[in-house]
């Protein structure tokens, strides 16, 4: 079987190791920098959304359901725009889940309205003598904290509020984005002469084509939940409030199919979208990883099929 690499951070170096049906990069989180925008907004409003206390003076909260983690930035008081302690944590939070072998599905949300307003920009301006920059992609984390992981498992974006310029990026990371009626999307970090550094720039234009992510790129416009859907940036659009809600009902459904099989799948079609230098390729990277599926979980699964289970489009 073709064996994918993977780069783990440890002890201030990276280690390359060789695992199959995955690829993920892990690792511990040095200086930071990046992106956070809607300071001086003024023609943008925010999405309606509850009030949120403070978890234990914690930027990042985790709850875990069963099999399915959501994972909050809790800094509402600025729209949970990212600043290095939360970068970290989102980073530390997100690598415990890839490594939980009872865990299928995380869901990543914002606290108080907000999914994310990108990184603090006040935290950029006031450190920009000793802030350090990680250049070396394979080498060290990104200034949003997780944004260069490929995520073994799948990893779901409940969008409220504002998902923009490094929060768009965080929300690309995910696999599906649930956003809600009101939520803005948009390369907000234009107008302050920030880059896209968190694969912004990588994966917007695999999503939704390169015409679409220029557009959005080139001029940072807001982009609503209805022409996200419309690009393909958004999966599903919910009413206010039920991003959450309707995100852990998905991950629930993802979480209760077979999930080897699920995983394979997966890892195939990221692989085709990303690293496959051919056709040829990437269709041998399917058969490989597709076909030790056929003993582990595809037989019985035909068993249950022959019995009557799933019939009539049932999913139980």
């Amino acid at each position: 079987m073709t064996t994918t690499v993977l780069r783990a951070w440890h002890s201030a170096t990276y280690v390359l190791f060789s695992r199959s049906r995955s690829w993920h990069a892990a690792g511990a989180v040095g200086r930071l920098l990046g992106n956070s925008y809607l300071e001086n907004n003024s023609e943008y409003s925010t999405s309606a959304g509850g009030e949120s206390e403070k978890v234990a003076g914690q930027t990042v909260v985790t709850q875990r359901r069963g099999s399915v983690v959501t994972v909050a930035i809790n800094r509402p008081e600025v729209r949970n725009a990212v600043n290095h302690e939360t970068a970290e944590r989102l980073l530390d939070e997100l690598m415990a889940f890839d490594k939980d072998p009872a865990l299928d599905v995380a869901v990543l949300h914002g606290n108080g309205g907000n999914f994310c307003a990108g990184y603090d920009l006040k935290e950029l301006a006031h450190h920009t003598a000793s802030l350090k920059l990680e250049q070396d992609v394979t080498r060290g984390p990104a200034p949003m904290g997780p944004s260069r992981l490929m995520l073994s498992k799948p990893l779901i974006a409940a969008v409220s509020g504002y998902a923009v310029a490094g929060g768009l990026e965080l929300a690309l990371l995910a696999d599906l984005r649930v956003v809600e009626e009101s939520a803005v999307m948009g390369v907000f970090c234009r107008r302050f002469g920030v880059p896209l550094i968190d694969g912004g720039t990588v994966r917007l234009p695999r999503l939704i084509g390169l015409s679409r992510a220029l557009d959005m790129i080139l001029t940072g416009r807001p982009i609503g939940a209805q022409e996200a859907l419309a690009f393909g940036l958004a999966n599903r659009v919910v009413p206010d409030g039920q991003a959450l809600q309707a995100s852990l009902v998905l991950a629930e459904q993802i979480s209760s199919f077979p999930q080897q099989c699920l995983l394979a799948d997966r890892s195939s079609a990221l692989y085709s979208a990303f690293d496959a230098p051919s056709f040829t390729q990437a269709m041998q990277y399917e058969m490989d990883h597709g076909a030790p599926i056929i003993q582990m979980e595809s037989v019985a699964g035909a068993t249950r099929f022959s019995s009557g289970t799933g019939r009539g489009g049932t999913f139980s």
